[in-house]
């Protein structure tokens, strides 16, 4: 009668710590190092020796024998060393445990690792939720030039808004006429200097006409001087305006631009969560119009805080153009009324009222000494 193999069926069933079956690298393991004994070598007569990282300590676990292989397997029996169990005690706060892995062994606390996140994966989130919104908001200014989708409008605040474009190409026409007026009285007063100098020269070459150039010539200097004052004048009311328009009013209308398309934004998504309501209600819509519902209030909150931050920047418009244009107004019509009517006096104080000091000629161009 042949000798019976060692090898039976309760050999052949992977065991995990827990009891559960496991196809692992551990199992082809098992089947190799089983494999490899000699002939006559029972399982009871085999432990299996864990070394930890140190290489001090270990672990035995020896399995009970097996009867034949047609009998059921008796309970596998594990007898940890107690140098392996200090061994496990010392280093549990050494394991971490990642998302779906195994416990690794590592210094430090233990710490639950989240998954990584990727960032291709949230550019191309970002791309996505980009192509979504702008495709919803072009759709929506489609409908309305179209006639077909409805806006929405604040009558009160749209009508202010109206008023201050028309008004800032009022302005800006003002600007343009100021500095055209500006250009002109510098090429007058440019001309009035070199007509007065002439008249110096030849006052002092020609005996018999003396005094007549002599006149002449202070009269001319005298314009030029007045005109340099009212020039002044015209130039601050210039940058003063300037200002206005092309600071303080854009940036108003800037807030405007980004008003209206949060309202686009907010119509598009009002739009889109009114289809999905007249829609069926199922088991595949009822998330679609949860997530609609969330995003139009989100876009109906930021429409609502873009329409006051409107109103707040054109009620402090409104209250800053009203007394810089009183102001200029007042500066420009002295100035112009004084210069005219030959006042020269009332033409000095005026620039003094509102604080205006005019260039002297040169003042600009550095001495020679700071030139060295």
């Amino acid at each position: 009668m042949a000798q019976e193999s060692p090898k039976n069926a309760a050999a052949e069933i992977p065991v995990t710590s827990n009891g559960q079956l496991e196809d692992s690298h551990e199992y082809s393991f098992n089947r190799n190092l089983k494999c490899s004994l000699p002939v006559g070598l029972g399982l009871s007569e085999t432990k299996i020796t864990s070394h930890g990282f140190d290489g001090a300590k270990e672990g035995v676990v020896e399995a009970g024998q097996f009867p034949s292989s047609s009998a059921s397997p008796k309970s596998s029996v594990i007898s940890p060393s107690s140098a392996a169990a200090g061994r496990l005690a010392g280093q549990g706060c050494d394991l971490i445990i990642p998302t779906g892995g195994r416990a690794q062994q590592k210094s430090g606390p233990v710490v639950l690792a989240d998954e990584v996140k990727n960032p291709a994966m949230e550019k191309l989130e970002l791309v996505r939720k980009w192509s979504l919104n702008t495709y919803k908001c072009t759709r929506q200014i489609i409908s309305e030039k179209l006639g077909r989708g409805s806006r929405t409008v604040d009558l009160e605040l749209e009508a202010q808004i109206d008023i201050l474009k028309d008004n800032k190409k009022k302005y800006e026409n003002i600007l343009r006429l100021a500095q055209t007026l500006s250009t002109q009285l510098f090429q007058m007063v440019h001309t009035q200097r070199q007509l007065g100098d002439a008249f110096a020269d030849l006052s002092l070459k020609s005996l018999e006409l003396h005094e007549e150039f002599g006149y002449n010539a202070d009269t001319q200097k005298l314009l030029a001087k007045n005109g340099e004052t009212l020039l002044g004048a015209i130039n601050f009311f210039i940058a003063s305006v300037n200002t206005l328009v092309n600071k303080t009013i854009e940036d108003t209308l800037l807030t405007v631009k980004q008003y209206e398309s949060a309202r686009v934004e907010y119509d598009a998504y009002r739009t889109d969560l009114e289809e999905l309501n007249l829609g069926p209600r199922d088991a595949n819509t009822l998330p679609k119009i949860e997530q609609s519902q969330q995003l139009f209030q989100v876009h109906k909150e930021k429409y609502d805080k873009m329409r006051n931050d409107v109103s707040i920047k054109l009620k402090f418009l409104e209250e800053n153009k009203v007394k810089v244009l009183h102001n200029q107004l007042v500066l420009f019509h002295n100035a112009i009324a004084a210069y005219f009517a030959g006042n020269q006096k009332q033409l000095e104080q005026t620039l003094k009222q509102f604080h205006i000091k005019l260039k002297t000629p040169g003042a600009d161009a550095p001495s020679w000494l700071e030139e060295q």
